[in-house]
């Protein structure tokens, strides 16, 4: 490997850039942090001021059915009207299995394809018993609901004037859409997303983290939790779409940890730098996420599966959607309401949609099989972290010296080796290459090499190498953990109790402190005569 390999790798052309003159921005004038929100995010992506509305409505996340309708629905449509940025017209359909050819009343023309809530709109539409009666010619009586998520039910408003039904799921037509300038209002979708968190400080730096990431790209490593369901579970279908998206990552160039235990991460789990987390099946957020920092990376999308994840969106501590924005996480989505499981966003396909240089939007309203139904989407939908070639990527960070450079290298190392390069000659790459002597993540995927080649004092001394290069707190854990292990196979008791200690030390609010203690008494308890001080 060297600089022309680099050059070459992964050479793709580059997707069109989503641009600021393609959003609306809503914000609510009751709630004086709605309007902060909307003009830091306009004045960040270059929104256009005629493109900035305000609706007065209730400062509560929750809304009835007709102040949606009255209040923000009818009148955005009624705004991008006289704005043309919209106009409605006949469109002629043409037939196709089972629907003759016909006419339809939708938006014609259009200038924007999003629309971005700001903290303070409301999250959710109250069900509404006076429309019960519509709901009756749905099969499925789970399905008789008009209670729904204000992002799905904003994102069918290109056909507000057809008779669209208010009870059950309205199928999205451009779910699993693999052309991305498809998703438009010109076919019937409104991409909605929101900024918004459990303070306008979280939600306002949604926009900053987004394009930090978008300039020096998304780093570090991917996550996911499986139930392990068996094949015949119902409950399947969640656990494919994890292991197709952790395979997603790899096939990205990321250090992908997949957990398949019936349990979530456990809090004693060191989930280090993260860029990509997927996992379910928690009512409340759990294991390593309620601890005091979590190690989100600048843009990471972090994702839990559960029917009630986005209930509210004010909380630090329960649910999963406030909690993971609150501790750092860029993006994310989640169900305000029961949306049962084949109507959550489908991961596998989001995933596959970001790492073909969709925005956030594109890939979050791509993946969803269902509008007028239950998911909220929430970060700033222009967001592309895969948006640059990694090749141009790699070479702004060589010529701006940015330590970011390892992981850049280190995903070429991932890559390669997903491709068949053999173990050896990335070991003779990372040993030669400068960036590996002063570089924590690096030395690690280095003593990892080592292990592959069972090669384990190399690898020993390059986990131990790894500590002195300022490893970020969890991953000190992580390197901690995997040297206790191995330097007990190797019969070096003394040399683990050291380095358990040091754990110990280094990390007195370690959530497996109890489990360390226990390890290192049993480790003293049964050290051999001569290796006792």
């Amino acid at each position: 490997m060297n600089l022309v390999r680099i050059l070459l790798w992964l050479l793709v052309p580059l997707a069109a850039r989503a641009g600021g003159d393609e959003v609306v921005v809503l914000y609510n004038t009751q709630v004086p942090a709605s309007k902060m929100v909307a003009e830091h995010y306009a004045f960040m992506r270059q929104v256009p001021a005629k493109q900035i509305f305000s609706f007065t409505l209730t400062t509560n996340e929750i809304i009835t059915r007709a102040d949606f309708t009255d209040f923000l629905q009818k009148p955005l449509a009624d705004k991008l009207e006289a704005a043309g940025l919209w106009k409605f017209g006949q469109a002629e359909i043409p037939a196709s299995e089972n629907i003759p050819a016909h006419t339809e009343n939708r938006v014609v023309k259009t200038k924007i394809r999003y629309a971005v809530l700001c903290y303070g709109m409301p999250l959710k539409i109250a069900p509404d018993l006076t429309l019960d009666a519509a709901a009756e010619k749905i099969t499925k009586p789970e399905f008789r609901r008009n209670e729904a998520a204000v992002d799905s039910e904003l994102a069918w408003l290109p056909l507000l004037k057809m008779n669209v039904p208010l009870a059950g799921p309205l199928f999205n037509l451009l779910y699993t859409c693999t052309n991305r300038t498809l998703l438009s209002p010109l076919n019937g979708l409104l991409m909605v997303s929101r900024l918004d968190g459990p303070t306008p400080e979280i939600a306002n730096g949604l926009v900053d983290k987004a394009l930090a990431a978008e300039s020096n790209g998304l780093w570090g490593r991917a996550y996911f939790d499986l139930r392990n369901e068996p094949t015949n579970n119902s409950y399947y279908e969640g656990d494919a779409w994890l292991r197709t998206g952790a395979e997603i990552c790899r096939q990205l160039g990321l250090d992908v940890e997949m957990d398949t235990n019936a349990e979530t991460f456990p809090e004693s789990y060191p989930m280090s730098q993260i860029a990509i987390y997927a996992g379910w099946y928690d009512g409340d957020v759990s294991g390593p996420f309620r601890l005091p920092k979590v190690e989100f990376m600048p843009g990471a999308f972090a994702y839990h599966l559960h029917s009630f994840s986005a209930d509210t969106l004010r909380s630090t501590d329960s649910h999963w959607c406030g909690p993971l924005l609150a501790k750092g996480a860029t993006c994310t989505m989640g169900c305000v309401y029961e949306p049962y499981l084949q109507f959550t966003p489908n991961i596998a396909f989001f995933l596959q949609s970001l790492a073909n240089r969709y925005t956030f939007g594109e890939a979050a309203w791509a993946s969803q099989l269902a509008l007028s139904w239950q998911t909220t989407v929430i970060g700033d939908p222009l967001y592309q972290p895969f948006g640059k070639q990694p090749a141009e990527l790699h070479a702004q960070l060589a010529r701006t010296q940015n330590p970011l450079i390892e992981w850049s290298f280190e995903k070429l190392v991932n890559l390669d080796l997903a491709r068949g390069m053999r173990e050896e000659q990335v070991e003779q790459f990372l040993e030669n290459l400068p960036v590996t002597a002063t570089s924590a993540v690096l030395t690690e995927k280095l003593a990892n090499i080592y292990e592959a080649l069972g090669k384990p004092s190399s690898a020993i001394i390059a986990w131990q190498n790894a500590l002195k290069l300022n490893p970020s707190p969890q991953q000190r854990i992580r390197i901690r953990r995997v040297l206790e292990e191995k330097l007990v196979e190797q019969g070096r008791t003394a040399d683990a109790i050291d380095d358990y200690e040091k754990l110990l030390a280094e990390a007195p609010n370690y959530p497996g402190r109890s489990q360390i203690e226990e390890e290192l008494n049993n480790l003293k308890e049964n050290e051999p005569t001569e290796g006792k001080k």
